[in-house]
């Protein structure tokens, strides 16, 4: 999936499309030649996160030219196939949330794959997008034929009881795993689940 309508700017790189008019977030997932455009955007993302105290492997002292320059070197790991990328974007076209999926290329891994950087604004935040970045993500491990997902988050933090929520089986705990952005030792709260589990687009409608 890539950007619907996407449109050029003058300097070569996909403008974004208009953005529908209302609704549930717009999720698309841009191509590597793709990501520049959004790079601002991600990283104003990444360094509100981590202000609000998000643990995604930063300090507190993260600032957007810090973020953006981290971003840049996703564009490569994009272009090799070796990360999947998921943005979200509200009415207006600012980027408000993302997800990342790593597919394992070992050969005998290549069933798995991890979630990482999941991210909502907090300015978006209980509004779905979280749960819809994530189903995103979920149904599109399941059709490359991913059978297992993992992933780790801060225990105690909001985003735990998130993942138990959206069907994630915890797996155990390990202490003192990463530093916070206030740079506190946490504990970190490990989960695994079978993608082929989320149910496809549009089922249980009438």
């Amino acid at each position: 999936m890539t950007v619907d309508e996407a449109r050029t700017d003058t300097a070569g790189v996909p403008a974004p499309a208009p953005p529908r008019s209302a609704g549930a977030p717009r999720i698309l997932r841009p191509t590597a030649s793709e990501l520049p455009w959004y790079l601002d955007g991600l990283a104003a993302l990444l360094t509100d996160t981590v202000a609000g105290g998000a643990s995604l492997g930063f300090l507190s002292d993260l600032d957007e030219t810090g973020a953006r320059a981290w971003w840049e070197r996703r564009i490569p790991e994009a272009a090799a196939g070796e990360l999947w990328l998921w943005i979200a974007r509200d009415t207006d076209g600012g980027v408000i949330g993302t997800i990342s999926l790593y597919p394992v290329d070992k050969p005998n891994g290549r069933h798995r794959g991890e979630i990482a950087k999941l991210m909502v604004s907090r300015a978006a935040r209980r509004g779905g997008v979280a749960r819809a970045l994530l189903t995103t993500a979920e149904r599109a491990a399941a059709d490359a034929g991913l059978t297992l997902l993992v992933l780790d988050t801060e225990t105690g933090s909001p985003a735990e009881n998130f993942y138990r929520a959206a069907g994630w089986t915890e797996v155990g705990r390990i202490p003192d795993y990463a530093a916070d952005p206030a740079g506190r030792l946490r504990p970190t709260t490990i989960f695994h689940r079978d993608p082929r589990d989320t149910p496809p687009a549009g089922a249980g409608r009438g």
